[in-house]
């Protein structure tokens, strides 16, 4: 049981709008373009100033972003 709750509480851990970028391999200018035409994913207000997002935000989507082969 204890690894189930590790993995949700490791869910809900807010990256960094720089993590978030470094974590999917696109620089904080790319990032910010995502954000901004509204494709990117559900952002966490931490202050007036700073951003964030969650793991399992950015888990979701990631996936609705996948695309079979071409």
């Amino acid at each position: 049981m204890q690894g189930q709750h590790d993995r949700e509480a490791n869910d809900h851990r807010v990256l960094s709008f720089r993590q978030w970028c470094e974590l999917n391999g696109f620089s904080p200018s790319t990032g910010r373009r995502i954000i901004n035409a509204g494709n990117g994913p559900i952002i966490t207000q931490l202050s007036p100033r700073r951003i964030g997002i969650t793991i399992r935000n950015n888990a979701a989507w990631q996936q609705s972003r996948a695309r079979g082969a071409v």
